[in-house]
């Protein structure tokens, strides 16, 4: 599966942003997805996680009532809603796909087997 997010760009803090990854491919309801941030001089976490179904969800602690984390299978898509922005926010923003998991989400990041090209997202305060 090929994933291409978009959404990012440069907002100020408490601002919002969508980021959204299209997969491609016909078996997108077969993977669980996640979304992961990098700073720079970081290493890439986890920020939310969904099931394949949508029915759960998972997030990192301090995104947690701030992030919102859905999909769409019909349209093979998984988005990241953001709000109250604040700058620690600012990360290149990856989605990830992975086909283990079974009915839950997917919280290692090793488990994550196909990759977008990431979007930036700066939040200036």
């Amino acid at each position: 599966v090929q994933l291409v997010e978009s959404g990012g760009g440069l907002v100020q803090a408490g601002g919002s942003l969508r980021l959204s990854c299209a997969a491609s491919g016909r078996t997108f309801s077969t993977y669980a997805m996640g979304w992961f941030r990098q700073a720079p001089g970081k290493e890439r976490n986890l920020v939310a996680a969904i099931s394949r179904s949508g029915g759960m969800t998972y997030y990192e602690d301090s995104v947690k009532g701030r992030f919102t984390i859905s999909r769409d299978n019909a349209k093979n898509t998984v988005y990241l809603q953001m709000n109250s922005l604040k700058p620690e926010d600012t990360a290149v923003y990856y989605c990830a796909a992975s086909l283990n998991g079974g009915i839950y989400y997917q919280t290692r990041k090793d488990e994550y087997k196909y990759w977008g090209q990431g979007t930036q997202v700066t939040v200036s305060s």
